[in-house]
C-alpha cells in the first residue's frame, strides 16, 4: 500500500483526519521514503492529491521538522504555484522548518516577502511567523526585523494585534522603540475597539 493510497482523497474522505493520522504515522516512524513520495506527488495531475500531500508535509514539519527540512527549495518553488492551496501550504511548511535551517530560509526571504505581500491571509500569517523566528537568530535579526516592521506597517488591521503579540518574544531594548512607534502609527487604521485594546495593552506592557 503506497502512501498516496492513504491520503484523504484516495479514501474518498472530505475531512482532514486521514492526512493528520498519516502525518503522525510518518513522523513517528521517521519514514524518509514516505516524505519523498509526498514531495514527488506535489506535482501530481490530481489537484486534490497535491493538496493532501502538502497538508501531510506541513503537519510532519510541525511535529518533526528535521524530516522535511531538506525539501525547503521545493517548498520555495511552490510559492509561485497557480494552486493557492499549495502556496499557503508551502509557506506553512517553511514556517515549520525555519529554526531547523534558518540560513536556507533566510536566502529565500525576498521571495517569501514578495509572495506574502500578494498572498492570502494564511500565507501572510506564516510569512510573518518566519520573520519573527529569524529575528531570534542573531546574524539575521537586523534584516528580518526591518522586514517585520514593514509588514506591521501595511498588514490588515485584523491581523495586526496577533502579529504584534507573536513578535513580543523578539522585542528587546534595541528594537522596542521602533516597534512601539510602528504600532502607534497604525492606531487610526484600527476600526474595532477590541483590536485597538489588544495593541494598547501590548504597548503598555512594554512602556
Amino acid at each position: 500500500m503506497t502512501i498516496i493510497s492513504k491520503l484523504a482523497t484516495s479514501l474518498n474522505r472530505k475531512d482532514e483526519g486521514p492526512n493528520q493520522e498519516l502525518a503522525k504515522y510518518i513522523a513517528d516512524r521517521e519514514d524518509k521514503e514516505a516524505v519523498k513520495e509526498l514531495v514527488d506527488n506535489l506535482h501530481n495531475r490530481d489537484k486534490n492529491i497535491q493538496s493532501d500531500c502538502i497538508k501531510v508535509l506541513y503537519e510532519i514539519g510541525d511535529m518533526k521538522p528535521s524530516l522535511v527540512v531538506d525539501y525547503s527549495k521545493e517548498f520555495v518553488t511552490l510559492l509561485d504555484h497557480r494552486n493557492n492551496r499549495l502556496v499557503w501550504g508551502a509557506m506553512t511548511a517553511l514556517d515549520a522548518i525555519t529554526l531547523e535551517k534558518p540560513e536556507t530560509i533566510y536566502l529565500s526571504l525576498a521571495k517569501i516577502v514578495e509572495i506574502a505581500d500578494r498572498g492570502s491571509v494564511i500565507t501572510k500569517d506564516h510569512a510573518v511567523n518566519i520573520l519573527i523566528k529569524l529575528c531570534s537568530v542573531q546574524q539575521y535579526a537586523d534584516n528580518a526585523f526591518s522586514l517585520l516592521i514593514e509588514q506591521l506597517k501595511k498588514c490588515p488591521t485584523n491581523q495586526l494585534p496577533m502579529y504584534a503579540e507573536n513578535a513580543m518574544s523578539i522585542i528587546n531594548d534595541n528594537n522596542k522603540a521602533v516597534f512601539i512607534e510602528t504600532l502607534i502609527s497604525r492606531f487610526d487604521d484600527i476600526e474595532k475597539d477590541t483590536k485597538r485594546k489588544r495593541v494598547e495593552k501590548l504597548i503598555k506592557k512594554m512602556s
